[in-house]
């Protein structure tokens, strides 16, 4: 008698292979707290807003357009790395434009100079160039590139807090009164209460000690502080206070996104973009935006596989693309990934979530809201942008050798004189001056010391 009982049909290679893509994307994009998660989603707006309002001020920057790629970066990053991956703004194009008039260097110009950089990084991750740069790349010079990007990122900050600010000059103007909407006591405050929610980032280590040794009572009041959603209650705070600072704000909104065109660029631009874009920004992008931040995601996200030829293919194609719209050229940045994890960013979802904010904004509300950007207290963005940088360089703290910490520290104190590129150059000439150095030489052991036993 044959047996009734049926047995399920295999799995086809198709099926398998979606049911696996839909596992990762579900793995990547879920939040690991709901309230950590929005908030280390507004970790990085201490960097992304100060740009992107500068070069819309200064520039025209379409701020509609860039809202809606930026956004739509922001969710494929985060479903494809699964870890709080930034989209942010590529500094060293930014400030070339800022600092030049129009017709030297506008809109043509800028887009330009981001799809030859994403172009080459495209190449560079394609070829395997990329991962065998990462390979090689020495973690001590590696580590002062951080801490030379993240002690800038203070530095900007604390100027942001002490200054006021011409984003559409670049320039910082005289001492902030201490009273005000956006004021110095009101920026002091907000780092105090950052300070008390989200101490040194190492909370979680301290909880589970304190549980081990039965230190419940403190380990609760210390839990319920550490989930205020101190980021997110600073951005929504300085939203209110711009349409105080600003009530005719209302009637500057207009809903609807801004109408999308394709950006003409001549021969001069390409040129222009080139030389006074890409050339500038290639170093940077390539140490911070791909080395730096696969290295630091490895530091925070062990367990999770970031490698350089995807980051600087994902890097390379946001460019190649957006650009041709006018939106502005991004990349993905150690500072912004460090800003995110600080105030509780640890899952794909949080950025996916941002990305889903920028979407819905640009295409309610479009470049109409420039004009909230533009009375947001800078010194709220400050305070935010101080733990950014701190917490990036805080990475460089695992340099415990002498010679590890001297080229580290050479290579940051050249990159804060004068840029990231020549501090690489000359961290990797000093690294490899001390290895030769050094070779040769027999290291002692670790052996046990002799105890003379007869007296």
């Amino acid at each position: 008698m044959e047996s009734q009982s049926q047995t399920s049909p295999p799995e086809t290679p198709k099926r398998s292979l979606l049911t696996g893509i839909f596992h990762k994307l579900k793995t990547n994009l879920m939040f690991r707290s709901k309230l950590a998660e929005i908030n280390g989603a507004m970790g990085d707006l201490g960097t992304y807003i100060p740009i992107v309002l500068a070069l819309t001020l200064a520039k025209d920057l379409d701020l509609g357009t860039t809202l809606i790629f930026t956004g739509i970066y922001n969710a494929i990053t985060g479903a494809v790395y699964g870890v709080p991956m930034p989209v942010q703004p590529m500094k060293s194009i930014a400030a070339v434009a800022i600092s030049s008039t129009a017709e030297e260097f506008g809109i043509p110009e800028i887009m330009a100079a981001g799809i030859c950089t994403g172009g080459i990084l495209f190449v560079l991750g394609v070829s395997g160039l990329m991962q065998f740069v990462f390979n090689i790349i020495p973690l001590s010079v590696v580590r002062g590139i951080q801490l030379s990007q993240g002690l800038a990122f203070a530095m900007s900050a604390v100027k942001y807090i002490r200054k006021e600010q011409n984003f559409s000059k670049s320039k910082s103007g005289g001492d902030r009164a201490w009273l005000g909407l956006d004021g110095l006591v009101l920026a002091l405050v907000c780092v105090l209460f950052i300070i008390l929610v989200n101490g040194d980032g190492e909370q979680e280590e301290e909880e589970e000690e304190e549980e081990r040794n039965g230190s419940r009572r403190r380990v609760s009041i210390r839990k319920v502080i550490s989930n205020v959603p101190s980021a997110l209650l600073i951005f929504l705070l300085g939203v209110v206070l711009a349409f105080i600072r600003k009530p005719s704000i209302m009637h500057d909104i207009k809903f609807g996104p801004t109408k999308m065109k394709l950006v003409k660029m001549n021969k001069k631009a390409w040129k222009n973009g080139f030389l006074k874009g890409t050339v500038p920004q290639l170093p940077l992008s390539v140490l911070n935006s791909v080395v730096a931040v696969c290295k630091l995601s490895y530091d925070l996200f062990p367990e999770k596989k970031v490698s350089a030829t995807s980051v600087s293919m994902t890097v390379g194609l946001m460019n190649m693309v957006g650009c041709w719209f006018g939106a502005m050229p991004t990349c993905h940045g150690a500072g912004g990934l460090a800003g995110q994890y600080k105030f509780g960013g640890r899952s794909g979802g949080c950025v996916a979530l941002l990305g889903v904010a920028k979407l819905v904004l640009g295409l309610v509300l479009g470049s109409s809201l420039v004009s909230i950007m533009d009375k947001f207290p800078v010194g709220l963005l400050g305070a935010l942008l101080l733990f950014a940088g701190i917490e990036l360089a805080m990475a460089a703290r695992d340099m415990n050798t002498k010679g590890d910490a001297f080229v580290m520290l050479v290579c940051t104190s050249v990159s804060l004189g004068s840029n990231a590129a020549i501090g690489f150059v000359v961290g990797i000439v000093l690294y490899v001056v001390l290895w030769m150095r050094n070779y040769g030489r027999v290291k002692p052991t670790n052996l046990p010391v002799q105890v003379d036993q007869h007296p």
